[in-house]
C-alpha cells in the first residue's frame, strides 16, 4: 500500500496493479489528489481513479477484479455503484497450489488462557446456565424462567456462574419432518446444548412441535444428567409448572456450576469464529487484515479459527482454494458456492444482492469487493478443513464454516459448531454479542470507534495513521486472550447476547 503524501487529502493507493485509490480523507471536487483532479465530491472510505479506466475494462482492487466499468471512467472520478457493473468470469482456484505447512510456536513457549476445564475435555470461556428451546412456543416460558431466576436471586451466592441464559429462536415447528432445515436446526441445538460455555442445560419444549425433544435425545444418544435436563410444558401441566420444574432443575445445576474454577489452559483449546458485520471502505485496509494477524498467531499457538459467510467470500473464494491443505477441501469449498448460486437462484434473488446499503454508503460497491476485505480476517495460515453450517469443528487450524452473512446466524453457527471467542468487525457500528460465547467488537475507522466507544472494544482506525497491522494483530490476539480469561467485553457489559441465537432457517415455513 502507498500512502499519497502532500497537502491534498489523504488517499492510499493499495498496489501497483490497481487502477483505483481509496479516499482517508474527503475528496472536495477539484482538489488535487495523486496528481488528477477529482471530478466529484468523495467521501471517506469511497474509491476514485487512479488512472482512465475503459468501458468494460476491469476495475482492480488489491490486484483483484471488483467489477467492470459501465462506462468510460476519467481519471479522478468517483467509482462507485453508478458506474461499476458485475458479471460473471473465469477465476483459477488452482487447487492447494499455495499451501504450507502452518508454523507452529514451540509447546514450551505457547500462550495460554484461564478457562474452565469440562468433563469431556473441552475448555469453556464462560461458566454460564442455559434454558434452551427445542420450538418458538416454548420462547416465552423460557424467558419468564430466566426473569423467576433472576427475581428469586438464584445467582446471588455464586458469583463464579456468569448467568443463566434463555436460548430462544422462532423455529421448530411448521417445517419439513426431514432435510437441510431439520438437520440444521438438530445441530445447532445440539452444538449449543453441548457448549463448553454452559455449564448446564434445561431444554424446554411445548410437546407437540415437528422438533420433537425425545427425537433430538435418541437420534444423538443424550441421556438425561446432572447437567443436561429436557421437559415439555404440555407434560408439566402448564407454564407455571412448567417455570417451577425449570427452576427446580436449575437449583440441581447450581453447585456444580458454582464448584467450577478457571485453571491454566492453552491457546490451543480456543476456538475463535471471525465476523464482520456493517463492513466500509476501511474494513479491508485495517480491523480484517489485521484479525487475519491475530487469526494466524492463534493458529501458530495450536488453536482453531473459523471464517465463514459464504456470500461475503464469494468472488474471493479463489484466494481461499489456493492455500486449501488439499484438492478435495478447496473443492468442498467450491461446492458450497455453487449451493449457494442455486439457493438464491430458486429464491430469486442473486449474490450481488449484497453489499448492504450501508455497506454501500461505506465505500463498497460490489460484493466482490466487500469479500476481498471478508476474506482477509482469515489471515494467511493454510485452510484446514470445510464445514457445514453447526457442524462440530474437530480440525485444529484456520477452517472454513458454510453460513450466511447475516451476522446473527453466522455467529449462531460458528457457536453451534463450537467457538468459545468470537471477533467481530464493523465499520458502521453494528451492536452485538453471542452467549455463551463472548465478543469482541473491532472498529475499522476511529470515527465510529469515538462515536460508539461504549460498543467498541478495540480501535483499528489508527492503522491508518501508521500502527502496523502486525502491531495491531498482536494487540487483538492479546485481548482475546484476555476475553478468554474472564474480562468482560463491551457488549457483555451492555447485557447482549439474550436474542442474537438465530438459526438458520432453510426451507418452506408450512
Amino acid at each position: 500500500m502507498e500512502m499519497e503524501a502532500g497537502t491534498a487529502p489523504r488517499v492510499l493507493k493499495l498496489s501497483a496493479k490497481d487502477n483505483v485509490a481509496v479516499a482517508l480523507d474527503e475528496v472536495p471536487r477539484g482538489a488535487p489528489v495523486a496528481g488528477v483532479v477529482a471530478g466529484a465530491r468523495i467521501p471517506k472510505g469511497h474509491k476514485f481513479a487512479f488512472e482512465a479506466i475503459a468501458e468494460g475494462a476491469p476495475v482492480l482492487k488489491f490486484g483483484q477484479v471488483i467489477g467492470f466499468a459501465a462506462q468510460p471512467i476519467a481519471p479522478g472520478a468517483h467509482i462507485h455503484t453508478h458506474n461499476v457493473v458485475l458479471h460473471d468470469f473465469a477465476r483459477d482456484y488452482a487447487f492447494a497450489a499455495d499451501a504450507t505447512a502452518d508454523v507452529l510456536v514451540p509447546a514450551a513457549e505457547r500462550a495460554t488462557f484461564q478457562g474452565f476445564r469440562r468433563s469431556n475435555g473441552r475448555t469453556g470461556t464462560r461458566n454460564y446456565l442455559g434454558i434452551l428451546t427445542s420450538v418458538n412456543c416454548s420462547a416465552s416460558v423460557a424467558r419468564f424462567a430466566a426473569q423467576a431466576a433472576e427475581h428469586a436471586g438464584l445467582l446471588a451466592d455464586f458469583p463464579g456462574i456468569d448467568g443463566i441464559v434463555p436460548i430462544i429462536h422462532g423455529t421448530g415447528c411448521g417445517m419439513a419432518a426431514k432435510g437441510e432445515g431439520y438437520d440444521v436446526l438438530s445441530r445447532t441445538l445440539w452444538g449449543y446444548a453441548t457448549h463448553p460455555n454452559f455449564a448446564g442445560v434445561v431444554m424446554v419444549g411445548l410437546g407437540c412441535e415437528m422438533f420433537q425433544i425425545a427425537r433430538f435425545k435418541s437420534e444423538y444418544g443424550v441421556e438425561e444428567a446432572a447437567g443436561f435436563r429436557t421437559l415439555t410444558i404440555q407434560d408439566e401441566g402448564g407454564t407455571r409448572r412448567t417455570v417451577e420444574h425449570i427452576l427446580g432443575a436449575l437449583r440441581e445445576m447450581i453447585p456444580a456450576a458454582a464448584a467450577a474454577r478457571r485453571e491454566t489452559r492453552p491457546a490451543a483449546e480456543l476456538v475463535l469464529a471471525l465476523q464482520c458485520g456493517g463492513s466500509d471502505g476501511y474494513s479491508a485496509l485495517t480491523a480484517n487484515p489485521a484479525l487475519g494477524v491475530a487469526s494466524d498467531l492463534l493458529v501458530a499457538h495450536g488453536g482453531t479459527s473459523i471464517l465463514s459467510e459464504t456470500p461475503e467470500i464469494y468472488g474471493a473464494e479463489h484466494l481461499l482454494t489456493r492455500r486449501a491443505a488439499t484438492r478435495a477441501v478447496g473443492e468442498k469449498l467450491v461446492s458450497r458456492i455453487k449451493w449457494w448460486e442455486d439457493y438464491t437462484a430458486r429464491n430469486a434473488g442473486e449474490m450481488n444482492n449484497n453489499p448492504s446499503p450501508g455497506n454501500k454508503a461505506g465505500g463498497l460497491t460490489t460484493i466482490l469487493e466487500k469479500s476481498l476485505g471478508a476474506a482477509a480476517k482469515g489471515g494467511t495460515s493454510t485452510l484446514r478443513a470445510v464445514y457445514e453450517y453447526a457442524e462440530p469443528v474437530t480440525e485444529r487450524g484456520f477452517v472454513f464454516m458454510d453460513t450466511p452473512g447475516y451476522d446473527p446466524v453466522a455467529a449462531t453457527g460458528q457457536v453451534a459448531g463450537g467457538a468459545n471467542v468470537i471477533c467481530f468487525t464493523t465499520g458502521r457500528g453494528s451492536a452485538f454479542g453471542c452467549k455463551p460465547a463472548p465478543s469482541l467488537k473491532l472498529a475499522t475507522n476511529s470515527d465510529i470507534y469515538r462515536r460508539m466507544e461504549e460498543d467498541m472494544d478495540i480501535n483499528c482506525g489508527d492503522v491508518l495513521d501508521g500502527v502496523p497491522l502486525e502491531e495491531k494483530g498482536r494487540q487483538i490476539f492479546a485481548a482475546v486472550l484476555d476475553v478468554a480469561s474472564g474480562t468482560r467485553t463491551k457488549s457483555e457489559a451492555l447485557g447482549y447476547g439474550d436474542a442474537e441465537f438465530v438459526p438458520w432457517q432453510i426451507g418452506a415455513v408450512m
